[in-house]
């Protein structure tokens, strides 16, 4: 007979009413899900950056950072700086967030042994010294350098996580995280390394960059396959370079971000010493929908171009600006910058800020920062200030910007 039959029915009731309203035990799984729960007075690790690229943040600790671009746009030049950065305070524009140095790590998977070690010598150690004098000590032994390409592909994996654990990196440059995986488009196993990178960047508070070639078919400029998604989806910051002709210059572009806009684009070229040196945007011409002979260049939407008499041109500050409002009291930087862009077909960011340095100089709109020190742009109701006459930016066809 059970227990409970051998007990006063009195003491059944009682033990009962005891226990009336409290909560079942919760099972090991609930309680470890307990210390992910998220409050407003939960105290966490505040975020770190270990860079800034014109005065904003970026690179993260615990996160990370995508990169993507075609082959020879200059990507590798990028990282080179990078590396250089965690040991002098800066680099062409960007800055080193601590001073303390970092550590970093650079796991080569595409490149032949020969050429990641010409890298070291022939770029990154040049642009060292050029920063911080010939006479200046190069510090390799805050670099952990490694080229896995000739390791069979699961080794490759296991034996980053390793390091990672083993030497504690601040930056790690994973250069390409492609050779990871057998299948680009396989979901599976593209989840399941992003996560496990996700995981080891939390556990060694460093931030990881991740360098992945972008779609090849030009609709997007995404990262390639289903590798490239699930990082998209899960990266706090996504850039993408670019190689320019005829000009030679390269362009960073900061693509998307969880947190801070960088609405300039960073260009540089390649000096005599084939080092990079910042440089100006180059000149694009503007072509009308009209004209057939300017594909490969910019096509601005001829809703938003005044034409003069004597063939000169302006953008329509005023109408462009106000449309892209239509339906918004405010909008960040970076969604403005988005449906200007979109509106006007405007393709390069120089044009864009110089619509937006007009606009606001002629009062147009009023720009404030939120708490999370984001830039916040709002349409003034009152009539826009004309703008002085020498202040008016006027282009005619074939003329650089």
């Amino acid at each position: 007979m059970k227990k409970e039959e051998n007990q006063n029915p009195s003491d059944v009731l009682t033990n009962e009413l005891a226990h009336a309203g409290q909560q079942p035990g919760m099972s090991p799984g609930l309680l470890e899900l307990e210390k992910h729960r998220i409050t407003s007075d939960k105290v966490l690790p505040p975020m770190e950056f270990l860079f800034s690229l014109f005065d904003e943040p970026c690179f993260p600790r615990r996160e990370l950072v995508a990169f993507t671009g075609r082959a020879k746009s200059g990507k590798t030049f990028v990282m080179s700086m990078l590396m250089v950065l965690c040991m002098i305070a800066e680099v062409l524009a960007f800055r080193r967030q601590t001073k303390e140095r970092l550590r970093v790590m650079w796991y080569d998977t595409e490149q032949s042994d020969n050429s990641t070690q010409d890298i070291l010598k022939n770029r990154i150690m040049p642009l060292f010294w050029r920063a911080a004098g010939e006479d200046t000590e190069f510090p390799e032994d805050m670099f952990d350098i490694f080229n896995v390409r000739n390791l069979d592909r699961d080794k490759r994996e296991a034996y980053l996580l390793e390091a990672i654990e083993y030497h504690k990196p601040d930056l790690v440059i994973l250069d390409g995280i492609r050779d990871l995986v057998g299948d680009i488009n396989d979901g599976t196993v593209a989840q399941e390394l992003i996560e496990k990178l996700m995981k080891i960047a939390q556990t060694n508070d460093c931030c990881i960059v991740c360098v992945l070639h972008q779609n090849k078919s030009g609709e997007s400029r995404d990262p390639r396959g289903w590798l490239g998604t699930e990082l998209l989806n899960k990266a706090f910051d996504v850039f993408a370079t670019e190689k320019l002709m005829p000009q030679l210059i390269f362009k960073l572009e900061q693509l998307y971000t969880r947190k801070y806009d960088i609405e300039q684009c960073l260009y540089f070229s390649v000096d005599e010493d084939g080092l990079p040196i910042i440089t100006d945007e180059p000149p694009i011409a503007y072509v009308s929908q009209q004209d057939d002979n300017g594909e490969g260049r910019s096509r601005l939407n001829d809703d938003y171009v005044i034409h003069h008499i004597d063939n000169s041109w302006e953008i329509n500050v005023e109408k462009l600006f106000t449309d892209a409002f239509k339906g918004y009291d405010t909008l960040t930087g970076a969604a403005l910058r988005y449906a200007v862009m979109t509106l006007g077909k405007i393709e390069t960011r120089g044009m864009y800020n110089n619509c937006l340095n007009k606009a606001m100089n002629m009062g147009l709109m009023t720009k404030k920062y939120d708490s999370k020190n984001r830039r916040i742009y709002s349409l003034n109701s009152s009539q826009p200030k004309k703008p002085e006459p020498q202040q008016q930016e006027l282009w005619k066809n074939g003329d650089p910007f």
